[in-house]
């Protein structure tokens, strides 16, 4: 078992390569955070959805304005456990000792989406059909390719991050391939006829399986290395699921808490856009939520909470969404799961169970009234089509359709897979609107030149 003075989890991967010493957490952990706000891949998530498209209005959340949100709710989470962590005599709990500093946890959520494609999970799914017989495509696991290779910090590791910070952004620690393998009606889907015709393709069929590359597997073993091999055997562990995707079952501390935050801003800062969009009515929150069994089981707030929600003033909506913030930040804790060695696997940040029941309750409402309503699919559909068409065409023709940069990497890769991998980067590292604009210059006769900046 190592201790919080030991350098493994401050280590770089390009330090480990040269042997070089770990620098101080304090000087690490706040670098991670700065690399991730300076990277190219942060910056073009203002322009990536989150559930509204960007034309709808300038207003709403994007990824970025998202990813944001999830770093201060983090920090805040972090903060609570550290009150909740000491008493009266000013003495601590044991977890205290290993909980992320603010830079850590700030960095772990500001870089959760780095790998989240144009046109939302519709791209995603998109991008994993092209890549169905390349190694597959998952958000997830881009987020750690850009960690890993993409980055423009260093020339071959990426934004080479700490080993702590990396291990906090792995959602899911499991291969792409492993955990496709187990699953029969997947392998049998990849024996199908390819669709040309990608109006025809059933979309659904093709979500991805929570995963990470192959690609990454030797930074993979590198961040659980700290671990010994029963911990790693348990935390890598995909759990039974017949004819659908494993997952993995568990989640490193500081993942927990990125997680915890992420769902907070999903289920309370996205419920806010629907509320000033006039997408959810009042009645509806009123039957759905309120009136729901198990919140008045639990009843976390009263009817003065749904009149600011649907207050025609901002400022009483705003305080509406602070309040149920706060209520789901102070209830949480931490729980210990005795089957793991080693602090960072064994410490798991939760919420308290009626909070969090109420939490999924507000998710499942998002969920069911934005996020799969006809108008939300139906552009998540385009987005869909624009991807899938983007892919074909750079695939039949590379040397005419890739920039120059791509195109080199493009030639050099050794293999098929890695010659695609470069088409699925290129992709995925695009903004709705690049997209857009470059589908609309290569297929829309009266669009496009010679002189265009995309």
């Amino acid at each position: 078992m190592d201790s919080l003075e030991t350098p493994n989890w401050t280590q770089r991967y390009t330090d480990y390569l040269h042997d070089l010493p770990a620098r101080p957490a304090r000087i690490v952990y706040q670098r991670d955070r700065a690399r991730v706000i300076h990277s190219a891949s942060f910056r073009r998530l203002q322009a990536k959805t989150q559930i509204f498209g960007l034309s709808e209005s300038d207003f709403y959340r994007t990824r970025l304005t998202h990813s944001m949100e999830v770093a201060q709710i983090g920090s805040g989470l972090v903060e609570q456990l550290i009150t909740v962590g000491t008493d009266e005599s000013d003495k601590e709990a044991d977890y205290i000792a290993w909980l992320p500093s603010f830079y850590l946890i700030e960095a772990i959520c500001l870089a959760h989406d780095l790998g989240h494609p144009p046109f939302g999970h519709g791209g995603e799914v998109a991008l994993n059909y092209m890549m169905r017989h390349y190694g597959g495509f998952e958000g997830n696991a881009q987020t750690l390719r850009i960690l890993a290779k993409l980055g423009e910090y260093t020339p071959e590791n990426g934004l080479d991050l700490s080993r702590r910070t990396a291990l906090g952004v792995m959602k899911y620690p499991a291969i792409y391939n492993d955990v496709t393998a187990s699953n029969t009606n997947y392998l049998a889907q990849l024996q199908e006829q390819q669709v040309d015709d990608f109006r025809t393709l059933q979309m659904n069929r093709w979500s991805p399986p929570k995963s990470l590359y192959l690609e990454e597997k030797v930074l993979f073993d590198w961040v659980l290395e700290p671990f010994s091999l029963a911990d790693r055997a348990k935390f890598t562990q995909l759990a039974d699921c017949d004819g659908c995707h494993k997952q993995t079952k568990y989640k490193a501390l500081d993942t927990t808490i990125m997680e915890l935050a992420d769902d907070i801003a999903y289920g309370i800062h996205d419920l806010e856009d629907a509320v000033a969009m006039k997408m959810v009515a009042r009645e509806l929150w009123q039957a759905e939520v309120m009136e729901n069994p198990l919140f008045q089981e639990y009843a976390l707030w009263d009817d003065e909470m749904t009149t600011r929600l649907f207050s025609h003033s901002s400022r009483g909506r705003k305080h509406a969404i602070s309040k149920m913030v706060g209520i789901m930040v102070e209830s949480i804790f931490i729980d210990e799961n005795s089957e793991f060695e080693h602090p960072l696997l064994r410490y798991q940040a939760k919420l308290k169970p009626e909070h969090a029941a109420v939490l999924e309750l507000l998710k499942t409402f998002v969920y069911k009234n934005v996020i799969t309503i006809p108008e939300v699919k139906q552009m998540e559909y385009k987005g869909q089509l624009i991807v899938l068409e983007l892919f074909k065409s750079l695939r039949a023709n590379p040397s005419a359709l890739l920039t120059t940069t791509a195109y080199e990497k493009y030639k050099n890769a050794p293999t098929e897979q890695a010659k695609q991998r470069v088409i699925s980067d290129y992709i995925a590292g695009m903004t709705n609107t690049y997209a857009a604009r470059l589908y609309a210059k290569l297929f829309t006769p009266a669009h496009g030149s010679i002189f265009d900046r995309l």
